[in-house]
């Protein structure tokens, strides 16, 4: 691998930006994706996951590049671990933007700049990549990945409070120091759940997250990630994660008319459904029909329920954070 320029100091005190790359059975990719980190970079972490190809003493075998460092993980984490492993090193070491990057060679070091530019122009503290832009890479993408992103990224609005992102397993993400500092990093997911949960976890304190749009690169490489056997486990932690939004946000740390809303309408949306469910069943096998009040007794409850639903929903989307934490 060739030796990447000198980084100048102007281009160190711009950003102070380091990148992690989590490795596991990433031998064959992970020195093009090295070699293609542009000089805006200070630092490389390259955490070998455990990796049985032991990625961590390739890239020491190869790699000239001074700003690489090879950190390694005594067992497999899973690509949270690994990444909160670099994060911590890099906090350690003073890096004010970090930067996650895949070693698949999915994703292209050259748009590093295009994500990490909110953070530097202050308008984000978390940027995330969105395959979903361009039409024209979107139809490159294999149609597994692309039905179950849509079905994640839905489930990830509701869970997250972030309505107005999408593609949430998009690993190529960009983080300031400031927000970094804010998250309980050993209480966010291991696992492929590592993305949402950051996610989550910034929703609670308030950080603003940019959706980036960058493509991804597909070389018909098979993904380790199966949709049908992690919906059941992304679904229950999707339901979790909702739960522990709306107490922390609605009744913890705040109360608002969204507070009333909810409980109200879920109590008349269930009992109306309800009462209206038995005086069916009930009016199925009777030859008298159902009186006019006992019919409304159901119905307008179940509507003001929904009505009220729909505004506790609107309320939601309006609240997703517009003022960043600070500036990297």
């Amino acid at each position: 691998m060739s030796r990447q320029e000198p980084i100048s100091n102007r281009q160190a005190d711009c950003g102070s930006v380091a990148v992690v790359i989590p490795c596991f059975r990433a031998r064959s990719t992970i020195e093009h994706v090295l070699g293609g980190i542009g000089p805006e970079v200070g630092r490389i972490y390259v955490v070998d996951d455990g990796c049985p190809e032991h990625t961590g003493d390739w890239v020491q075998q190869i790699c000239t590049d001074p700003r690489v460092r090879v950190l390694r993980n005594a067992r497999n984490l899973g690509v949270g671990g690994a990444v909160k492993a670099g994060y911590l090193v890099a906090l350690e070491e003073g890096a004010a933007i970090i930067v996650k990057l895949d070693a698949d060679g999915q994703m292209d070091p050259k748009d590093l700049s295009r994500l990490i530019a909110p953070l530097l122009a202050g308008r984000a503290d978390y940027a995330k990549g969105n395959r979903f832009f361009d039409i024209e890479h979107v139809r490159q993408m294999p149609g597994q990945r692309l039905f179950g992103n849509a079905v994640l990224s839905l489930m990830t609005k509701l869970s997250t409070g972030y309505w107005d992102i999408f593609d949430p397993t998009n690993g190529y993400t960009a983080i300031t120091d400031t927000a970094l500092k804010h998250l309980p990093l050993d209480k966010i997911s291991d696992s492929y759940f590592f993305e949402t949960d950051m996610l989550f976890r910034l929703n609670t304190t308030r950080a603003v997250v940019a959706d980036v749009p960058l493509p991804a690169r597909y070389s018909g490489e098979v993904s380790s990630l199966r949709i049908r056997v992690i919906l059941g486990e992304f679904l229950a932690k999707h339901a979790r994660n909702l739960l522990k939004r709306i107490v922390y946000n609605y009744y913890l740390r705040d109360m608002s008319i969204a507070s009333i809303e909810l409980p109200v309408g879920l109590g008349l949306s269930v009992f109306g459904f309800v009462f209206g469910g038995v005086k069916w069943m009930e009016a199925i096998g009777g030859t008298r029909p159902t009186p006019t009040g006992t019919v409304m007794l159901s119905v307008l409850p179940l509507l003001l329920g929904v009505q009220l639903l729909l505004a506790f929903l609107a309320f939601d989307i309006a609240s997703v954070p517009r003022r960043p934490l600070g500036r990297p």
